[in-house]
């Protein structure tokens, strides 16, 4: 079996595109958020516990995800990308320790410079209507302000958080938060860093050869 990929990278790094390609090569996408309205559509003991958090307007909590992905996770089975989680290195303890205990894992490190970070966010634009992505410099639409997939006008729109000044502030947190998971991940001998620099398809070929 394939071993489980725990994805690390700074909003804009490309990590989210490079998990939905390898979905389609014998892994399963775990995205916690889907998997909380999940839980609540099927209205168990667990997702109604989450949706009274959620309608008090709280967060949840760490232990109220770990049992979100052990019902949900058949790990000795299923070969798992984990996009978005751990986000800290608690988060990260506790996915190795009461979740993986001891399978195959990577935790790939997308990196990439914070100048070239945020240039790529503030020139981030996703269609309206079918959410496809675009970046005005490095991937644009064929047409200006035509999207190439589903043909809409005038529908690709930057999100309103995707300026210079608070795209600088989330990375500085970023930073923060992800220096301790790799430090974490290193000392387990299970760090492998990828340079997001590079074209989607290098970067891509470049992950099929860590993980082969």
């Amino acid at each position: 079996m394939k071993p489980h990929l725990i994805i690390l990278g700074a909003p804009g790094s490309g990590k989210g595109t490079q998990a939905s390609r390898l979905a389609g090569k014998g892994y399963r996408h775990i995205s916690t958020g889907d998997l909380l309205r999940s839980e609540i559509a099927k209205n168990t003991e667990l997702g109604q516990k989450v949706s009274g958090i959620l309608s008090r307007g709280d967060l949840v909590d760490d232990n109220t995800v770990m049992a979100l992905l052990k019902a949900n996770c058949d790990i000795n089975m299923v070969s798992y990308i984990f996009d978005g989680f751990p986000r800290n290195v608690v988060q990260a303890e506790m996915l190795d320790t009461q979740l993986l205990q001891g399978c195959n894992s990577i935790a790939v490190y997308y990196k990439l410079e914070p100048g070239v970070l945020i240039d790529r966010i503030v020139n981030r634009r996703t269609c309206a209507k079918c959410g496809e992505i675009y970046n005005l410099n490095t991937k644009p639409p064929m047409k200006s302000n035509v999207c190439d997939k589903c043909g809409s006008i005038n529908e690709l729109k930057q999100r309103k958080d995707d300026t210079q000044e608070v795209v600088s502030n989330r990375l500085k947190i970023f930073a923060d938060t992800v220096n301790p998971m790799l430090l974490f991940y290193k000392a387990k001998g299970a760090l492998v860093e990828i340079d997001a620099s590079k074209p989607e398809d290098e970067v891509f070929d470049n992950l099929e050869k860590v993980i082969c």
